[in-house]
């Protein structure tokens, strides 16, 4: 199983829009990512140097969200609701992105999946999907 380090993601960031301003052919994965990079204009600067970003601390202390933490997030659910897992994402992910457009779907989703991540480290167990469904689809009314 591939897990990337915290400075591999930032130079994967980094390294998506780099390659989508000069013009280089992109992995379908860069592709995505450059796409929701380029939906966020406010993290261009903070992507531009790879050797900053990796350097870079975000802690909450701080109150400057996390750049990478937010599009890591929005691969994450991208890759959900292609493949439909959990089970019913799409579904609540198409009637939350008919009422508000996807980008703000996704942010909303963001809260959910945060909360379920968050819930599950406080108790020590594993993320209940149903519980994160559920979440996204009180949104949709």
């Amino acid at each position: 199983m591939f897990t990337p380090s915290s400075h591999d993601v930032r130079r994967f960031f980094c390294e998506a829009l780099r390659k989508r301003r000069a013009g280089e052919i992109l992995t379908p994965m860069d592709a995505i990512a450059a796409d929701w990079i380029e939906q966020h204009p406010e993290y261009h600067d903070e992507l531009a140097d790879a050797d900053e970003a990796v350097a870079r601390d975000y802690a909450v202390e701080g109150g400057k969200p996390n750049p990478f933490l937010h599009l890591s997030m929005h691969l994450s659910i991208t890759e959900q609701v292609s493949i439909d897992q959990p089970r019913g994402i799409r579904a609540a992910f198409e009637a939350l992105a008919a009422r508000v457009g996807e980008h703000e779907a996704h942010h909303e989703i963001m809260e959910c999946l945060g909360e379920m991540i968050w819930s599950a480290q406080r108790h020590g167990t594993q993320p209940d999907t149903d519980a994160y469904v559920a979440c996204v689809r009180k949104r949709v009314r």
